[in-house]
């Protein structure tokens, strides 16, 4: 695997000049590449997300949180892990011109760097909002929103029915039984197409409607909907199914981490979960998918790959919030540094042991923004 150790940005002059941002495919860039790395789209929400609650709340009672924050959620979850990854990222969503659109396309554009230039702000439309609430591991979600009016136009902020602009790749949400029409123009143009699937409300767990994955470099399911699809009792003997119809399959398996079948070379991998205390797993699965792109793009091995997305993970449960709690390379840099000076087991300091090559050899970055209360205070006049 080759270096990484190249900046976004040239450090200042002087003794004292660190990097200021770390490009993990500074490696592999080419002057005609694409100035995309990653297109997504989606629905944003504003997230308000309630921690340290001893239990579900119960029918007729009134429960008090410890902790409470507030963020861009939605797809917003995976375009802030994906650029805090240092990946040029584009977003195409629909903003309500509400102070709550206001605040995620700030959070967003300003925040993290995210281009959204493919985005559009809806007059008279309210931005969607979920109410998350963290206990005991899990989280349960209560949201309301409304589907965005469609754009006037086929190019006016959005994909459809057009095509996105060039990049290097895409990812998106398969629904059961819907084809997304501008994963194939995507894909056609070249760009690597990751996907992940929600829920199949129907029961049906049909594989013929999955008709989309045709278009796709990586299948990201987890364990339970990678089973149900396959038909099989055994995430492992899942991820190998699934390789027959895309190339890569990855499926996380929770506590015990995630496995992989490359169905184009036969090689899998199988990489255990790293153990930390959850705050809030809002948003985890997302995180785990930008780490895995970002690994993909750089040309890691399979293994480093599935290893780095589930320590992006990881690291982003101890945080309040999706978006906001995903992790920078500060982050991962700090773990790596407590990690080799003896706080982890030698054999999860040896699988780790690629992130040498990744990471600067000094870095200081600018602090991360983070899940707070409220979403802003009035300013003295």
């Amino acid at each position: 695997m080759s270096s990484g150790r190249r900046d976004v940005q040239p450090p200042a002059a002087g003794p004292a000049a660190v990097p200021t941002a770390l490009d993990p495919l500074a490696e592999v860039r080419r002057a005609d590449d694409p100035p995309t790395d990653v297109y997504l789209t989606g629905t944003v929400f504003l997230d308000i997300i309630f921690t340290g609650l001893d239990s579900a709340p119960v029918r007729g009672t009134e429960s008090w949180a410890r902790g409470m924050g507030s963020s861009p959620g939605g797809v917003a979850n995976m375009a802030t892990a994906l650029a805090r990854l240092g990946l040029r990222t584009s977003l195409a969503a629909a903003f309500g011109d509400d102070m709550y659109g206001e605040y995620c396309w700030e959070a967003l554009e300003r925040g993290e760097g995210i281009d959204l230039t493919m985005s559009r702000t809806v007059p008279g439309w309210h931005s969607p909002v979920t109410v998350s609430m963290a206990y005991e591991g899990e989280r349960t979600m209560v949201s309301h929103g409304h589907e965005a009016p469609p754009p006037e136009s086929a190019f006016d902020g959005a994909h459809a029915p057009g095509c996105p602009p060039p990049s290097r790749a895409c990812v998106a949400s398969l629904v059961p039984g819907r084809r997304e029409g501008w994963l194939g123009c995507a894909a056609g143009r070249g760009s690597r197409i990751f996907a992940d699937v929600g829920w199949d409300d129907s029961g049906r767990w049909d594989p013929a409607d999955l008709a989309d994955l045709e278009h796709c470099e990586a299948f990201l399911p987890n364990a339970e909907e990678a089973m149900r699809y396959t038909r099989t009792d055994c995430p492992r003997a899942a991820a190998r199914k699934l390789a027959e119809r895309v190339p890569l399959a990855v499926v996380t398996m929770g506590a015990e981490g995630a496995c992989a079948a490359d169905g184009r070379t036969g090689e899998s991998a199988e990489v255990p979960a790293i153990a930390v205390e959850a705050l809030d797993p809002t948003g985890a699965g997302d995180v785990f998918v930008a780490g895995f792109v970002t690994g993909t793009l750089a040309d890691w091995p399979l293994a480093d790959r599935l290893a780095f997305a589930g320590l992006s993970a990881a690291l982003s449960v101890q945080e309040f919030g999706g978006s906001l709690s995903a992790p920078g390379w500060a982050e991962i840099a700090a773990w790596w540094q407590g990690a080799r000076m003896g706080e982890a087991p030698a054999a999860l300091r040896r699988r780790y042991g690629f992130l040498d090559d990744v990471l600067p050899a000094a870095y200081r970055p600018a602090p991360l923004a983070r899940a707070v209360p409220t979403i802003g205070f009035r300013r003295p006049a």
